[in-house]
Formats: structure tokens, sequence, C-alpha cells
């Protein structure tokens, strides 16, 4: 089964990339790694703002960085030429939480992006990952992600 079928199946289609929102680009490639730049939640094509452990529970977080995957995995098609299944290995994961200094459950929060990955990818969305907690994200968004991939 393609990386299609098994987004297909999940009822998931691609959104079109977003524009950079400063001085950067979505994605950079060296060598056979793609590197692509944090991408923030959005709920109905607009930041998703909150706060963990204030505004948002861990539940709505990972409902967040779910969305994040999907929008991640737009730009690395994009990386890819428009061929998703160039992608050889989902390599890293790092994940910047909107948090209070009391809330400890990021780790859970970033499983959204990660389960979803892994049910997309299989064995090859398997991932490296860092979760950390963060006083605030550009637009007051609730959590950022940028990931690393290997393609073929």
């Amino acid at each position: 089964m393609s990386f299609y079928d098994k987004l297909k199946a999940l009822n998931i289609e691609l959104p079109a990339v977003a524009a950079p929102a400063a001085a950067y680009v979505m994605f950079a490639q060296t060598g056979n790694t793609v590197y692509l730049s944090g991408h923030i939640a959005k709920k109905d094509g607009k930041p998703w703002v909150g706060q963990l452990g204030k505004t948002m529970t861990t539940d709505e977080g990972k409902l967040a960085a779910r969305a994040i995957a999907i929008d991640l995995m737009a730009t690395l098609q994009a990386a890819c030429g428009g061929d998703l299944n160039r992608v050889k290995r989902i390599v890293k994961l790092m994940s910047l939480v909107n948090s209070t200094p009391e809330y400890t459950e990021q780790h859970l929060v970033t499983n959204g992006a990660s389960e979803l990955l892994g049910e997309v990818f299989g064995e090859q969305g398997k991932h490296a990952r860092s979760a950390f907690g963060v006083a605030q994200i550009p637009l007051g968004a609730c959590v950022e992600i940028e990931l690393i991939a290997e393609l073929a």
C-alpha cells in the first residue's frame, strides 16, 4: 500500500503548502536529507492559539500536533518533487509546545504528530524526537513542529 493509499484510507487530503511567515524557506535539502521548517498548528486556516496547561488540554494539543503532521506531509511532498513515495525515512521531529511552567505532558501532545506519521509511513515513519515546553510560539500558536527526513 502506498503512502497515498494510507492517506486516503485515513480520509486525509494534503493541503497546499503554506508560505513562509518570515525570512526563511519551508524546506532545505542537502544530499538525501531534507529539513522542514517549523510548522505551527492551524485551525480553520488560522493559527491555533492556546497554552497547554492553561487554555488547552493535552488531548486538544495532541489534535493540534496531528494537524501539523498533515501540513508537514504536504511540505514534504513538495520537497519530494510531488511524490511522497520518495520518502525513505522520517528521521526526526522537534516539537515546541506552548505551555505553562507546571505542564509536563509535552511528549503526549507530540504523540499526535508521531502517531499519524507512523500510521502513514509505517516502519519508515519511526523517528527520533524531542519535545520541549516553551513560554511562547509565534502568533500565539499552541504547538510548532519541525521535521527531518531522508529521501530515496
